[in-house]
């Protein structure tokens, strides 16, 4: 595998979910590892949820969703709470958001997400970042 990417909860979702930014995501992350922070799984099922009580998403959507992430291989990263908590509270971000920043950082990895407020504050921190067409 080539050297990975960090990716967050927006752009897992756009893959399971099959949205218009799917192929783009998926031909960015070919052949390469893939990072997450470790909040990852429950930001996922956090996210799958919503949608079921938005009612955008069907129980059965939702679980094949589930589904199709538990066969994605993301590598879960160890972080520093505190540094992501920092930048969190300097950035106004929530502390998901920063805790995917603080994993980007440690691992110095580009990292792959569609959330602007993410994308701003990363680009603030000088992070590189795994850009794709939308």
């Amino acid at each position: 595998m080539t050297p990975g990417s960090v990716i967050d909860t927006s752009a897992v979702l756009a893959v399971l979910l099959d949205e218009p930014t799917r192929p783009a995501l998926v031909t960015a992350t070919d052949g390469s590892s893939l990072v997450g922070a470790p909040s990852l799984p429950s930001e996922v099922g956090n996210a799958l949820v919503a949608g079921f009580r938005r009612r955008r998403l069907s129980a059965e959507a939702v679980l094949a969703a589930w589904a199709s992430y538990q066969k994605v291989r993301v590598r879960l990263a160890e972080i520093d709470v505190r540094k992501a908590l920092e930048i969190a509270l300097e950035a106004r971000l929530y502390a998901y958001d920063a805790y995917v920043l603080e994993t980007a950082r440690a691992e110095r990895l580009p990292l792959l997400t569609l959330d602007a407020a993410v994308v701003r504050a990363a680009e603030r921190l000088g992070l590189k970042l795994l850009e794709v067409e939308k």
